[in-house]
């Protein structure tokens, strides 16, 4: 259908220039293009469109989402703010934009494009919705929610463009309004999945599902996504199709009780987790009941249903305890027995490893001098040393981390009982793993198109691959079991 309506357009508008009467017909070309797979012939023909007509509306924002699609986030972030400097008045840019900033963790100007988008349409649910996930990832989750029920309720299903021209595989994706969902944007191709969204919090239960052949279940937070794990709970009992990462796993990967049900594998180290009352944690007797716990300082604390660092802070001694608690959001704080990942250089290291489909995946190494170790704050790409480490980490994993701590990690993934999931750890002087966290919530990013980061592609596409036969294999058994 795409390509025979290709072959219209170019009938159409071979004998044209372009020109403002036909400008529509001129993106909607480029867009097709685009979802041809023809991605340089689609960029010159926006390039074409825009350079006679520079600031048409249709054309910069479809070529914002044609940058995204390819990866060109911060050429995206410049036609968008193009647009809405030409269009000021219309939200559908300031959404866009917004939508790349929050997933670069710029939440200030995240939102100030959402609430920008609001001003221009008030009832606008795709910048509530926005504006929800930004509040909630500053800790300003009452306000979130607010935004989050005039932006999901009526809106709870959507189902994405399929820009593929083959039979689609039809993938029912579910989320949770509040955040702490697995981020699957790269791995999951519009060309190969037809996907409908659904916001299982927010779902009508008499509502028809969406057509389709499999569940991914991406609410991956079992601390802060309760509700939405078992409303997604009820919502898989409706169909006889396969589900991926049943919430019912998921249920039970919180920090607090991964810590005391791995505890006991050989060659493994848990980071004891205690969930307790900040007010009490605060107060003067704090410092004890920490110890009658058996923690001792230095310790991390941790506001639950945060990730990539954010409200997560190492305390030194006990006279800082009150300081760090008050620079944390929520009621509730976890105490974590702080693991020494350090080596002898110094130099703490985190390992990433994916366990997809019940198989081990490296995914990638950060080494820091700072005990909070995030990839994309190492010092990787400064330091060519890092990179010839993680480099062999990613091409013999198991000789690198040693029989054990494969062993270890094989085990974690048994009891997990996940079909997506990943293992954040280091590894002590014994080669013992130091596990710092064991869930779903865990994002595999292509790497920057940067030679100094080649090496990473050939991991990232190994699990991307990995997860997608998982999808394909799960959506053939559940086509079989519909057709009875």
């Amino acid at each position: 259908m795409q390509e025979a309506r290709l072959v219209d357009l170019d009938g159409l508008l071979g004998p044209h220039a372009v020109d403002g009467d036909l400008v529509d017909l001129f993106v909607e070309r480029a867009s097709l293009l685009a979802a041809l797979g023809r991605m340089e012939d689609a960029k010159l023909a926006f390039i074409d469109v825009l350079r006679v007509l520079p600031t048409h509306f249709g054309a910069l924002n479809e070529f914002g989402t044609f940058l995204t699609r390819i990866g060109a986030i911060a050429a995206a972030c410049r036609v968008y703010a193009e647009a809405i400097g030409h269009h000021p008045d219309n939200p559908i840019a300031h959404v866009n934009l917004a939508n790349l900033l929050l997933r670069a963790s710029k939440y200030d100007e995240a939102r100030s494009h959402y609430e920008a988008a609001l001003e221009c349409d008030p009832d606008n649910a795709n910048a509530h919705q926005g504006l929800g996930a930004v509040l909630s990832d500053l800790g300003e989750r009452a306000a979130a929610r607010h935004h989050f029920a005039k932006g999901f309720r009526h809106h709870a299903i959507s189902t994405l463009p399929y820009r593929g021209v083959k039979a689609p595989v039809a993938l029912m994706q579910l989320v949770s309004s509040g955040g702490g969902n697995i981020p699957m944007a790269s791995i999951l191709d519009d060309s190969v999945f037809q996907i409908s969204v659904v916001v299982a919090d927010y779902l009508d239960p008499t509502s028809p599902l969406p057509v389709h052949d499999v569940i991914l279940n991406t609410i991956g937070d079992a601390d802060l996504c309760m509700p939405a794990l078992r409303a997604a709970r009820r919502l898989v009992k409706r169909t006889a199709v396969q589900v991926i990462n049943d919430p019912r796993a998921i249920m039970t990967t919180g920090r607090v009780v991964n810590a005391r049900r791995l505890r006991g594998i050989p060659a493994l180290v848990t980071a004891e987790t205690h969930s307790m009352r900040r007010a009490a944690l605060a107060g003067p007797d704090g410092p004890a009941m920490i110890a009658k716990r058996g923690i001792s300082f230095p310790l991390l604390l941790r506001s639950p249903g945060y990730h990539t660092g954010r409200h997560f802070v190492l305390v030194a001694e006990a006279n800082g305890l009150a300081g760090a608690i008050a620079r944390l959001p929520g009621d509730e704080l976890l105490v974590i027995r702080y693991l020494d990942a350090r080596g002898n250089d110094g130099n703490a290291r985190k390992y990433r490893v994916m366990l997809i489909d019940g198989e081990l995946f490296p995914l990638h190494l950060a080494i820091s001098r700072d005990w909070k170790v995030h990839y994309f704050t190492s010092q990787t790409s400064e330091n060519a040393d890092h990179r010839r480490e993680e480099a062999q980490f990613l091409e013999d994993m198991r000789g690198v981390l040693g029989h054990k701590a494969i062993s270890a990690l094989e085990r974690v993934g048994q009891i997990l009982g996940l079909d997506y999931a990943g293992v954040d750890f280091g590894i002590n002087h014994n080669g013992d793993v130091l596990l710092f966290e064991a869930n779903a919530t865990m994002i595999v990013a292509r790497p920057d198109l940067d030679d100094r980061f080649a090496y990473r592609h050939k991991a990232v596409d190994r699990i991307i691959e990995a997860v997608v036969r998982m999808i394909e294999r799960k959506a053939d058994i559940g086509r079989a079991l519909m057709r009875g």
